[in-house]
This record gives C-alpha cells, structure tokens and sequence, in this order.
C-alpha cells in the first residue's frame, strides 16, 4: 500500500471517530463558532439558512438599485449580504437568552417568581457577555460597512447617469445641427453629370446638389 492510500484510510479513520460535539454545552460553542465564521468570513449561508429564501433577498437588491457593470454588481451583492448578516444578530442574541432561561432554570428558586425571570436573564449576559459583546461589535462593523459601500454605489451610480445625460445630449445637439440637403429643395439644382456620365430616374448614384446661383465652377 502507498503513503498516499496509507494517509486516505488514517483520514477516514479520523473522520469516522470524530462525531462533533455530544453535550448541549459543546453543541452551543460550536454553533457560535459558525455564528462567528458567517459574520466575519466569506461564508454568508449557515446550514439551517434558507437558500431560495436568501435568493428572494438577492433579487430584491438587484431589482431596487439595478446594477451596472462589475463594481456596481460587486458592491450590490455585497450590501445585500451585509444585511442579510446583520438580520441574523438579532435572533443569536435572543437564542443566547432563551438558552439561558434553559441552563439556568433552577437557579434562584429562593427569589420570587415575578423576579427570576430577570434574574435568570442578567445573570445569562454575565455567563455569555463575551459572545453577546462580539454580536454587538459585529453589528457596528457591518452597520458601517454597509453604509459606507451604499454611499459608493449612490456616488457611481450618480456619476454614471451624468456621463449618460451628457452623452444623450451631446447627441442630441449633433443632430438637430445636422441638415440633410435634398435635391428637391427649393433652393437646389441638381448639376450636371459629368462628360460621359448618364444619371437615371432608377440610378443608385446620388445626385450633386448646389446652391442656385453658386458659379458652379
């Protein structure tokens, strides 16, 4: 057996032993790791995510700032996957609480009832500050984030309708100083073919037109 084979069957070894966190503690720290990793790195779809849902959301952004060109596309898809991160915040710090009520529901039974919901709750941010402090932090990075790449889409998208009113009207001036002269105008007179030319009713051959009165030499 190779080095290589050797190496694939330790892999599939490995692979077969490790079966992923088994306690609900080591299931809650690995799904906040992959709460982490779609916040900040390139993966924007968790598994429990809705793909068709998140494509709905693209075209939504498509269709309202209807990019043009790479950088216009680039920045669109990447404002719409800022915000579909940042809706996500909400709902982990709310899963954070809920599974505190959970964790710590037989804690103070000596207080009253009405209080121990807060109490349960306080002391939930004090077990999960750090990881409810890093949603809070990573929702102000992608709050600026996208209103810094919105306002440079706005710009290039407003630079880029000037350049296109300029050139229409720009075109637009071209042509109505553009006079076409017609050999039935008033004004004209066809002259005459040169020696040893014929011109036709059916010929393809334009006719020269001059002014009347011009010397015609």
């Amino acid at each position: 057996m190779s080095a290589q084979s050797i190496r694939l069957e330790a892999n599939r070894a490995n692979a077969l032993l490790s079966t992923g966190p088994r306690t609900e503690e080591g299931k809650a720290k690995s799904c906040l790791s992959a709460v982490k990793t779609a916040l900040t790195g390139r993966t924007v779809l968790l598994p429990g995510d809705d793909a068709a849902e998140y494509q709905r959301h693209l075209a939504a952004f498509e269709e309202e700032f209807s990019p043009v060109g790479l950088r216009e596309c680039e920045l669109v898809q990447s404002i719409a996957d800022t915000w579909w991160r940042l809706r996500r915040i909400p709902a982990l710090e709310s899963a954070l609480f809920a599974k505190g009520r959970v964790e710590f529901a037989n804690m103070f039974e000596e207080h009253e009832l009405a209080a121990r919901p807060h109490l349960i709750d306080a002391h939930t941010f004090l077990v999960y500050e750090k990881q409810i402090r890093n949603l809070q932090l990573q929702e102000a990075r992608l709050t600026r984030r996208r209103e810094k790449e919105t306002t440079e889409l706005r710009a290039i998208q407003q630079q880029r309708r000037e350049q296109e009113e300029i050139g229409f009207e720009f075109s637009k001036r071209g042509a109505d100083t553009l006079t076409p002269m017609h050999p039935m105008d008033p004004g004209l007179v066809q002259a005459p073919p040169s020696p040893g030319k014929s011109y036709t009713e059916n010929s393809s051959t334009t006719l020269p037109c001059i002014p009347i009165g011009s010397s015609g030499s």
